[in-house]
Protein backbone atom coordinates (compact mmCIF):
# COMPACT_ATOMS: atom_id res chain seq x y z
CA UNK A 1 0.00 0.00 0.00
CA UNK A 2 1.17 3.60 -0.81
CA UNK A 3 2.08 5.83 1.86
CA UNK A 4 -0.01 9.06 1.40
CA UNK A 5 2.75 11.16 2.40
CA UNK A 6 4.85 9.97 0.45
CA UNK A 7 2.70 10.61 -2.95
CA UNK A 8 3.21 13.44 -5.40
CA UNK A 9 1.80 16.52 -4.44
CA UNK A 10 -0.16 18.20 -7.49
CA UNK A 11 1.40 21.70 -7.99
CA UNK A 12 -1.45 23.69 -9.42
CA UNK A 13 0.25 27.20 -9.33
CA UNK A 14 2.57 25.81 -11.95
CA UNK A 15 0.11 24.54 -13.87
CA UNK A 16 -1.08 26.33 -17.92
CA UNK A 17 -3.62 28.87 -18.13
CA UNK A 18 -5.10 29.67 -21.42
CA UNK A 19 -6.26 33.14 -21.10
CA UNK A 20 -3.16 35.32 -22.65
CA UNK A 21 -3.52 37.54 -19.48
CA UNK A 22 0.02 38.24 -18.01
CA UNK A 23 -0.38 39.40 -14.59
CA UNK A 24 1.88 42.92 -13.60
CA UNK A 25 2.63 42.43 -10.24
CA UNK A 26 1.33 39.29 -7.99
CA UNK A 27 2.74 38.59 -4.40
CA UNK A 28 2.36 39.65 -0.87
CA UNK A 29 1.98 41.92 0.65
CA UNK A 30 2.62 43.79 4.88
CA UNK A 31 4.60 41.48 5.54
CA UNK A 32 7.01 42.22 8.75
CA UNK A 33 10.54 41.44 9.39
CA UNK A 34 14.01 42.86 10.99
CA UNK A 35 16.41 44.64 9.00
CA UNK A 36 19.20 46.83 9.62
CA UNK A 37 20.31 50.03 8.00
CA UNK A 38 23.26 52.34 7.97
CA UNK A 39 22.70 54.92 10.51
CA UNK A 40 25.14 58.42 9.93
CA UNK A 41 25.67 59.04 13.35
CA UNK A 42 25.72 55.74 15.05
CA UNK A 43 26.67 53.51 11.87
CA UNK A 44 23.48 51.08 12.35
CA UNK A 45 20.12 51.59 13.13
CA UNK A 46 17.97 48.14 13.92
CA UNK A 47 13.80 48.45 13.05
CA UNK A 48 11.15 46.44 11.84
CA UNK A 49 10.30 47.02 7.89
CA UNK A 50 6.69 46.18 6.31
CA UNK A 51 7.28 44.32 3.10
CA UNK A 52 5.47 44.15 -0.18
CA UNK A 53 6.96 41.66 -2.60
CA UNK A 54 5.63 41.22 -5.97
CA UNK A 55 6.91 39.40 -9.48
CA UNK A 56 5.26 39.69 -13.16
CA UNK A 57 3.38 36.50 -13.73
CA UNK A 58 3.63 35.30 -17.48
CA UNK A 59 0.68 34.49 -19.61
CA UNK A 60 1.26 30.74 -19.59
CA UNK A 61 1.36 30.39 -16.13
CA UNK A 62 -1.98 29.94 -13.93
CA UNK A 63 -0.24 31.50 -10.50
CA UNK A 64 3.00 32.30 -8.38
CA UNK A 65 4.42 30.47 -5.10
CA UNK A 66 3.89 32.80 -2.23
CA UNK A 67 5.60 30.90 0.21
CA UNK A 68 8.44 31.46 -1.42
CA UNK A 69 8.68 35.13 -0.70
CA UNK A 70 8.27 33.89 2.68
CA UNK A 71 11.58 31.57 2.56
CA UNK A 72 13.39 34.70 0.80
CA UNK A 73 12.90 36.84 3.49
CA UNK A 74 13.78 34.56 6.34
CA UNK A 75 16.61 33.05 4.30
CA UNK A 76 18.81 36.42 4.99
CA UNK A 77 20.08 35.51 8.86
CA UNK A 78 16.95 37.19 10.57
CA UNK A 79 17.88 40.83 9.46
CA UNK A 80 17.35 42.29 5.95
CA UNK A 81 20.22 44.86 5.15
CA UNK A 82 19.63 47.82 2.71
CA UNK A 83 23.42 46.45 1.25
CA UNK A 84 21.85 42.94 0.54
CA UNK A 85 18.45 44.67 -0.66
CA UNK A 86 19.37 43.83 -4.86
CA UNK A 87 20.68 40.64 -4.37
CA UNK A 88 17.18 39.85 -2.71
CA UNK A 89 15.51 40.98 -5.31
CA UNK A 90 17.43 38.58 -7.78
CA UNK A 91 17.27 35.73 -5.39
CA UNK A 92 13.31 36.14 -5.89
CA UNK A 93 12.96 36.71 -9.61
CA UNK A 94 15.25 33.57 -10.08
CA UNK A 95 13.34 31.39 -7.43
CA UNK A 96 9.86 32.26 -8.80
CA UNK A 97 11.39 31.77 -12.45
CA UNK A 98 9.90 35.67 -13.19
CA UNK A 99 11.60 38.59 -15.82
CA UNK A 100 10.16 41.40 -13.35
CA UNK A 101 10.00 41.70 -9.75
CA UNK A 102 9.17 44.75 -7.44
CA UNK A 103 9.54 44.86 -3.69
CA UNK A 104 9.13 47.53 -1.14
CA UNK A 105 10.59 47.97 2.13
CA UNK A 106 9.19 50.68 5.05
CA UNK A 107 10.19 50.90 7.97
CA UNK A 108 10.49 54.02 11.29
CA UNK A 109 13.55 55.33 10.91
CA UNK A 110 14.93 57.45 14.04
CA UNK A 111 17.06 61.00 14.08
CA UNK A 112 18.59 62.08 17.58
CA UNK A 113 17.97 65.97 16.97
CA UNK A 114 19.31 68.57 19.13
CA UNK A 115 16.71 71.41 20.06
CA UNK A 116 17.94 74.86 19.05
CA UNK A 117 18.47 76.55 22.12
CA UNK A 118 18.63 74.29 25.04
CA UNK A 119 20.36 71.73 23.40
CA UNK A 120 17.97 68.95 24.55
CA UNK A 121 18.41 65.93 22.41
CA UNK A 122 15.21 63.77 21.47
CA UNK A 123 14.10 61.34 18.82
CA UNK A 124 12.34 62.04 15.72
CA UNK A 125 10.91 59.38 13.61
CA UNK A 126 10.58 59.36 9.95
CA UNK A 127 8.49 57.09 7.28
CA UNK A 128 11.11 55.57 4.98
CA UNK A 129 10.65 53.45 1.73
CA UNK A 130 13.28 51.73 -0.21
CA UNK A 131 11.61 50.41 -3.49
CA UNK A 132 13.78 48.12 -5.49
CA UNK A 133 12.88 46.89 -9.05
CA UNK A 134 14.38 44.21 -11.67
CA UNK A 135 12.99 45.66 -14.65
CA UNK A 136 12.57 43.80 -18.14
CA UNK A 137 16.21 42.92 -19.35
CA UNK A 138 17.38 42.49 -16.11
CA UNK A 139 18.37 46.24 -14.77
CA UNK A 140 18.21 47.45 -11.33
CA UNK A 141 16.53 50.50 -10.17
CA UNK A 142 15.68 51.32 -6.62
CA UNK A 143 14.26 54.51 -5.15
CA UNK A 144 14.06 55.99 -1.69
CA UNK A 145 10.85 57.49 -0.14
CA UNK A 146 10.75 59.47 2.95
CA UNK A 147 8.28 61.65 4.48
CA UNK A 148 9.15 64.53 6.54
CA UNK A 149 7.13 66.25 9.34
CA UNK A 150 7.43 70.04 9.27
CA UNK A 151 5.69 72.97 10.36
CA UNK A 152 4.78 75.91 7.20
CA UNK A 153 3.45 79.45 7.89
CA UNK A 154 0.52 80.74 6.03
CA UNK A 155 2.04 83.82 4.56
CA UNK A 156 -1.72 85.02 3.44
CA UNK A 157 -2.69 84.68 7.02
CA UNK A 158 0.39 86.84 8.22
CA UNK A 159 -0.08 89.34 5.88
CA UNK A 160 -3.78 90.03 6.49
CA UNK A 161 -3.79 89.67 10.20
CA UNK A 162 -3.07 92.24 12.60
CA UNK A 163 -2.05 89.02 15.49
CA UNK A 164 -0.19 86.20 14.03
CA UNK A 165 -0.93 84.03 11.66
CA UNK A 166 -2.21 80.43 10.99
CA UNK A 167 0.21 77.41 10.85
CA UNK A 168 0.43 73.58 10.96
CA UNK A 169 2.64 70.37 10.61
CA UNK A 170 3.14 70.04 7.23
CA UNK A 171 4.61 66.56 5.45
CA UNK A 172 7.10 66.93 2.82
CA UNK A 173 7.32 63.48 0.94
CA UNK A 174 10.35 63.02 -1.28
CA UNK A 175 10.43 60.14 -3.89
CA UNK A 176 14.17 59.91 -5.27
CA UNK A 177 15.67 57.43 -7.51
CA UNK A 178 19.76 57.82 -7.26
CA UNK A 179 22.82 57.20 -9.09
CA UNK A 180 25.20 57.04 -6.23
CA UNK A 181 24.40 56.28 -2.27
CA UNK A 182 22.77 58.79 -0.55
CA UNK A 183 22.06 59.32 3.63
CA UNK A 184 18.60 59.04 5.05
CA UNK A 185 19.73 62.34 7.09
CA UNK A 186 20.53 64.25 4.10
CA UNK A 187 16.53 63.83 2.30
CA UNK A 188 15.61 64.54 5.48
CA UNK A 189 18.08 67.74 5.64
CA UNK A 190 17.04 69.10 2.58
CA UNK A 191 13.18 68.82 3.32
CA UNK A 192 13.51 70.25 6.76
CA UNK A 193 15.48 73.02 5.51
CA UNK A 194 13.04 74.52 3.07
CA UNK A 195 10.17 74.32 5.22
CA UNK A 196 8.82 77.36 7.30
CA UNK A 197 10.32 75.23 10.56
CA UNK A 198 11.69 71.73 11.38
CA UNK A 199 10.05 69.59 14.12
CA UNK A 200 11.64 68.26 17.63
CA UNK A 201 10.68 65.90 19.40
CA UNK A 202 11.12 67.42 22.57
CA UNK A 203 11.75 70.86 23.15
CA UNK A 204 11.93 73.49 26.20
CA UNK A 205 10.36 76.96 26.87
CA UNK A 206 13.42 78.77 24.85
CA UNK A 207 13.00 76.50 22.13
CA UNK A 208 9.22 76.81 21.66
CA UNK A 209 9.62 80.51 21.29
CA UNK A 210 12.35 79.75 19.04
CA UNK A 211 10.57 77.58 16.94
CA UNK A 212 7.38 79.98 16.75
CA UNK A 213 9.32 83.12 15.68
CA UNK A 214 11.47 80.91 13.26
CA UNK A 215 8.36 80.13 11.23
CA UNK A 216 6.47 83.55 11.57
CA UNK A 217 9.55 85.15 9.65
CA UNK A 218 9.37 82.13 7.28
CA UNK A 219 6.23 81.75 5.86
CA UNK A 220 5.39 78.87 3.04
CA UNK A 221 2.40 78.00 1.07
CA UNK A 222 2.22 74.45 -0.13
CA UNK A 223 3.81 75.72 -3.39
CA UNK A 224 6.63 77.60 -1.96
CA UNK A 225 7.44 74.20 -0.06
CA UNK A 226 7.36 72.22 -3.16
CA UNK A 227 9.25 74.67 -5.29
CA UNK A 228 11.92 74.96 -2.80
CA UNK A 229 12.77 71.38 -2.24
CA UNK A 230 12.21 70.68 -5.95
CA UNK A 231 15.35 73.46 -6.65
CA UNK A 232 17.16 71.72 -4.04
CA UNK A 233 17.20 68.48 -5.23
CA UNK A 234 17.91 69.72 -8.72
CA UNK A 235 21.46 71.43 -7.56
CA UNK A 236 22.29 67.51 -6.28
CA UNK A 237 23.85 65.62 -9.07
CA UNK A 238 23.05 62.49 -6.99
CA UNK A 239 19.73 62.54 -7.82
CA UNK A 240 18.55 61.47 -11.13
CA UNK A 241 14.76 61.67 -10.94
CA UNK A 242 12.71 62.76 -8.05
CA UNK A 243 9.08 63.40 -7.03
CA UNK A 244 7.81 65.90 -4.25
CA UNK A 245 4.56 66.04 -2.52
CA UNK A 246 3.52 68.43 0.17
CA UNK A 247 0.42 68.30 2.35
CA UNK A 248 -0.23 70.97 4.50
CA UNK A 249 -3.03 69.67 7.28
CA UNK A 250 -5.05 72.81 7.32
CA UNK A 251 -5.14 74.62 11.05
CA UNK A 252 -8.08 76.60 9.90
CA UNK A 253 -9.63 74.11 7.57
CA UNK A 254 -10.78 70.89 7.63
CA UNK A 255 -9.09 69.97 4.48
CA UNK A 256 -5.13 69.80 3.31
CA UNK A 257 -4.08 71.87 0.82
CA UNK A 258 -1.65 69.97 -1.68
CA UNK A 259 1.21 70.05 -4.34
CA UNK A 260 3.54 67.84 -6.47
CA UNK A 261 6.33 68.60 -8.70
CA UNK A 262 7.91 65.03 -10.64
CA UNK A 263 10.64 66.32 -12.81
CA UNK A 264 13.33 63.44 -14.57
CA UNK A 265 16.34 64.90 -14.79
CA UNK A 266 17.67 62.07 -17.36
CA UNK A 267 14.78 63.65 -20.08
CA UNK A 268 16.18 67.09 -20.27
Amino acid sequence: MTNPTTQAIPDVQNSADSRQLPINKVGIKSIRHPIRVLDKGDGIQHTIANFNMYVGLPHNFKGTHMSRFVEILNAHDREISVESFESMLREMVARLEAQTGHVEMSFPYFINKTAPVSGVRSLMDYEVTFIGEILDGGGYRQTTKVVVPVTSLCPCSKKISERGAHNQRSHVTITATTNQFIWIEEIVALAEQQASCELYGLLKRPDEKYVTERAYDNPKFVEDLVRDVAGALNADARIDAYVVESENFESIHNHSAYALIEFNKKQY
